[in-house]
């Protein structure tokens, strides 16, 4: 219990950055979809798809790999594993780089954005540079410092943040009121550019940080390591981007797939516009891995049933929580919409879906230690294959059907076959005995305590319906305690 303690602690640090950071973001969903239509928020939406699986590319399991091989017998000197990451991270940024800014017009032309080269070059840099700072982050973790990773993750954020307020509030201000002040450098047919140049600033600061993170030791590059590191990682790398594919093939799609472009660039800002409400759920998700991959690599050197164990109370408390948010999302939305303008509330039907799909997908994550732990990577890349083909064929089929709201479907279907097949294949490869009754209790009583929660809803009173539903949250809580054994009592800290 004293692992789940020390994760359930980890996890906390890391969510805080996580959480406090996601949710500044978030804050700007309201200035974004206020300050600009649907169709130039969608230009938004869809360049930060095509980054997100740029990310996953240049940095190719390389987080991964540095956990496992840090932690690897054969290998004595975490830092020579440290440092030929970096320098294989560095050089094939920089490839990156130099090659995406060669072919910029048909880059620009892909991302709809064809007469703004300078967007997609800001990005080109940025996505570099956060590729490259991924692995000192990881040592972050490695080296159990989560406090330094979450300081330096909510300065970057704040910086980010402070950029966006001041370049689309605060300078169109100045503009109207003392353009002099500004004229030099700022420019108001710039536009949504100015939401990748704050990326931009932010990112390049970041690096600046790291830097303590980047000195003070040897570098060294072993090619017999870095080649087992990529091995390992390689089908880490199709397993990453076929699961951010499967985040965001959706998106990436729906111009393809309707029949109206600029109806399609719309509606993939109103359904980016509502995936930030479900987001509560991917920062769960997320401060959750970050302390979960330097927890089962840590253990795996153990031995008995108590390494088992662990396992499986970090899935059942994962749940129980995931469920919590859950509920807490579903039953006031009533308050949460309000972060998106008024016009992008058509989409809010996505947000159930995609909470569901998000918690299959931290399930998914947390039954892919089998294969991490037993060298067995090919797995989690034919699994992600697997997500990606029913990712393909549920878009192709329900996005004309039914618009944004298959693109949701679609990801809900993904994640259930990962999360279904995952399970299956770890029972014979590397059996844990998952509590699998309880898990679906916690499951499905959170399911039905959100259709009550619709079923006495008063349209025309929401603050009537969010008070009624409140208790329903509690007997959640309640019925969680009750089951666990765990009392009220225990979960104070004790002043001694």
């Amino acid at each position: 219990m004293a692992g789940i303690k020390s994760l359930a602690k980890d996890t906390a640090i890391y969510g805080l950055s996580s959480i406090i950071g996601r949710f500044l973001n978030w804050c700007l969903v309201p200035l974004y979809t206020q300050m600009f239509p649907a169709q130039e928020y969608g230009v938004v939406t869809y360049v930060y798809s095509a980054v997100a699986l740029a990310l996953i590319i240049l940095t190719y399991g390389m987080e991964t790999g540095f956990f496992r091989f840090a932690n690897h017998d054969r290998y004595k000197d975490p830092m020579e594993v440290y440092s030929t990451g970096l320098i294989s991270l560095g050089v094939s940024s920089t490839a990156f780089v130099a090659l995406m800014l060669a072919f910029i017009g048909p880059v620009s032309a892909a991302l709809h954005a064809p007469d703004h080269h300078i967007y997609i070059a800001l990005m080109i840099v940025t996505v570099a540079l956060d590729a490259f700072t991924a692995l000192p982050f990881s040592y972050l973790r490695y080296a159990k410092r989560p406090l330094r990773f979450a300081s330096l993750r909510l300065v970057n954020i704040a910086l980010n943040i402070g950029l966006n307020l001041f370049f689309i509030l605060i300078c169109p201000w100045l503009w109207e009121n003392a353009p002099g002040w500004i004229a030099w450098f700022y420019d108001p047919d710039f536009g949504i550019g100015y939401i990748f140049l704050a990326n931009f600033i932010s990112s390049a600061v970041n690096l600046l940080l790291l830097i303590p993170e980047l000195t003070g030791f040897r570098w060294r590059f072993n090619p017999a390591l870095w080649r087992e590191m990529l091995a390992y990682s390689a089908p880490l790398l199709v397993l990453g981007i076929a699961g951010i594919m499967n985040q965001t093939l959706g998106t990436l799609l729906m111009p393809m797939l309707y029949a109206d472009k600029a109806q399609a660039i719309n509606d993939v800002g109103i359904y980016g516009a509502n995936y930030k409400i479900a987001i509560v759920m991917v920062m769960f998700i997320q401060a959750f891995r970050f302390a979960y991959e330097p927890f089962i690599f840590a253990r795996s050197k153990e031995q008995g049933d108590d390494k088992l164990q662990s396992y499986r109370d970090a899935m059942r408390w994962f749940v129980i929580f995931a469920m919590l948010i859950f509920l807490g999302v579903m039953y006031y939305l009533d308050i949460l919409r309000h972060f998106i303008a008024a016009s992008y509330f058509s989409g809010l039907k996505v947000v159930p879906v995609l909470m569901i799909a998000e918690l299959f997908f931290g399930i998914f994550f947390n039954l892919s230690l089998w294969y991490k732990l037993t060298d067995k990577t090919i797995w989690g890349m034919w699994l992600s294959l697997l997500g990606l083909a029913v990712t393909v064929v549920l878009n192709v089929w329900l996005v004309p059907l039914y618009g944004y709201m298959g693109c949701a479907w679609a990801a809900l279907g993904c994640y259930g076959v990962m999360m279904v097949a995952s399970y299956v294949a770890g029972r014979v490869h590397y059996p844990i005995g998952y509590n699998v009754p309880r898990l679906a209790l916690y499951f499905f009583a959170g399911l039905a305590l959100w259709i009550v929660g619709e079923l006495i809803a008063i349209e025309a009173h929401p603050w009537i319906t969010m008070a009624l539903r409140t208790p329903l949250l509690a007997l959640y809580v309640y019925m969680v305690l009750r089951i666990e054994r765990v009392s009220l009592r225990s979960l104070i800290p004790s002043r001694r």
